[in-house]
């Protein structure tokens, strides 16, 4: 019933998540990422746990086979349940159970997995990865999205669209930026409105957050207001309104 993509950017070293599917707040429960260590997506009939617990085992420093083989040997649901990971090393791993319902299968490569159940073909898949293989040049995250948006044209959850998800996780162990579409007539579409809204403001603001590093963040906002009326400026100057549906300050 869903698809997704698992991907390690090596550049930046950005752990990435992007999932689909005609469930409902499907963002909710598949994916699953530790900062600089791993990224889980745990779908079809579906286990959290695995996806918790998988999340966890990368970031101890297990190897990602291992870590599937683990979790598929302990649980009598694993015939129906679909997962896939990679790790900060770029090794992937992939399991489909051969219960899950067709279309149903994973792609890895160096760095990337994609996997998908209940699909319409072999190409929803196929066509995921090739997609994130050709656009190497954009941002992780714009590179998932493009990616997700060539599979659903090849035809995405062979039931239709409801709900979508994207995350991705910089240095800190929250994310950098977590977008979800949780029930929409197009929540592809939706995702990018939500990241045209997150340069607005969010994007900006989120520099102040503490860190690791800097566990006060930053107080002054003074640079901050600057950057956001700058922004805002940029986009009238370039006649796009804004796409966001809060109430106007």
């Amino acid at each position: 019933m869903t698809y997704s993509i698992v991907a390690h950017d090596a550049n930046t070293g950005e752990m990435g998540v992007a999932v689909a599917s005609r469930f409902f707040a499907v963002g909710a429960l598949v994916p699953h990422i530790r900062a600089g260590k791993g990224a889980v997506a745990t779908q079809a009939f579906v286990s959290p746990l695995w996806g918790i617990d998988a999340a966890d085992r990368l970031a101890a420093g297990e190897a990602p086979q291992d870590v599937i083989d683990a979790l598929v040997s302990a649980d009598e649901g694993r015939a129906n349940r679909q997962l896939h990971m990679v790790d900060a090393q770029g090794r992937t791993a992939a399991f489909t159970g051969p219960d899950c319902i067709g279309w149903c299968g994973h792609l890895t490569a160096e760095g990337v997995s994609v996997a998908g159940n209940m699909l319409t073909g072999e190409a929803v898949v196929r066509r995921t990865m090739e997609t994130y293989a050709a656009h190497g040049n954009l941002p992780l995250i714009e590179r998932l999205m493009t990616a997700m948006e060539a599979g659903a044209a090849a035809g995405g959850d062979k039931r239709g669209t409801q709900s979508a998800a994207v995350i991705v996780h910089r240095a800190e162990p929250y994310p950098w930026l977590d977008l979800r579409a949780d029930d929409h007539p197009d929540p592809l579409a939706e995702l990018r409105r939500l990241y045209d809204v997150a340069h607005e403001r969010f994007l900006i603001m989120s520099k102040t957050l503490p860190t690791r590093a800097n566990p006060s963040g930053t107080l002054d906002r003074t640079a901050i207001d600057a950057e956001i009326a700058a922004e805002d400026d940029r986009r009238k100057t370039e006649g796009r309104a804004s796409r966001s549906f809060a109430t106007p300050l």
